[in-house]
């Protein structure tokens, strides 16, 4: 089957993969330094540092799902067990024997069947707790106030550790992602991809997602 370079990564989908990775990174920093945990910024510049970091990736996320959402990329992550069993084995035994890849990217197609519940999982999963633990503690004192609900500082602390672990499993999440990038056709293929936008894949394109090719290709670059 032979291979051939085609534009998989439009230049929105890299721009908010590389600025939500910034992001993360920047919040994990100035948020351990809240917890005086490290000392870089101070503990007044860290928090305000962190409360801007946390706008702008609300603002980034919110472009994301439209994104998503418009040029239907959330199909992406629709979950399939096919060939699940082939990719674990490959990750845990196979890519170390140097076998092929159990799961043949196509053209249509960016992610295998483990990959997909793994993001997916961010997504819906971690990002969410992230988000809301963070909002319910910037906020608890306005959201007392109007009496939406009442945060003790019982309930204030049991966010913050929902929050602070979150942030670990996040970050056990990026060191993750980030040695499955070395995983591809070769150790800096996923990388080189990631940036430039073209990736080598199967010359096959199968009947079903054919279909909608045309109107993928029309869509061009968002």
């Amino acid at each position: 089957m032979t291979k051939k370079k085609v534009k998989k990564y439009k230049r929105f989908e890299r721009f908010w993969h590389w600025s939500q990775a910034a992001l993360i990174f920047f919040l994990a920093l100035t948020g351990f330094e809240v917890h005086d945990s490290i000392q870089i910024f101070g503990y007044e510049k860290a928090v305000e540092f962190h409360r801007i970091a946390s706008y702008m990736f609300l603002v980034l996320i919110v472009f994301a799902i439209f994104w998503h959402l418009t040029t239907e990329e959330w199909r992406q992550y629709i979950p399939t067990l096919t060939n699940m069993k082939e990719q674990v084995r490959y990750y845990m035994v196979g890519i170390f024997k140097k076998e092929p890849h159990p799961t043949q990217k196509e053209k249509w197609k960016k992610l295998n069947p483990l990959q997909i519940f793994t993001y997916l999982g961010f997504k819906i999963l971690i990002i969410p707790v992230m988000v809301g633990s963070g909002l319910l503690y910037m906020f608890h004192k306005t959201i007392n106030v109007n009496n939406v609900v009442v945060i003790s500082d019982f309930n204030l602390e049991t966010i913050a550790v929902w929050h602070t672990f979150g942030a670990y499993i996040l970050i056990a999440f990026i060191i993750v992602h980030a040695y499955m990038t070395t995983t591809g056709e070769s150790p800096t293929s996923n990388l080189k991809a990631m940036l430039t936008g073209y990736e080598e894949v199967s010359d096959h394109e199968p009947q079903g997602e054919k279909q909608s090719s045309d109107k993928t290709k029309a869509e061009g670059e968002k």
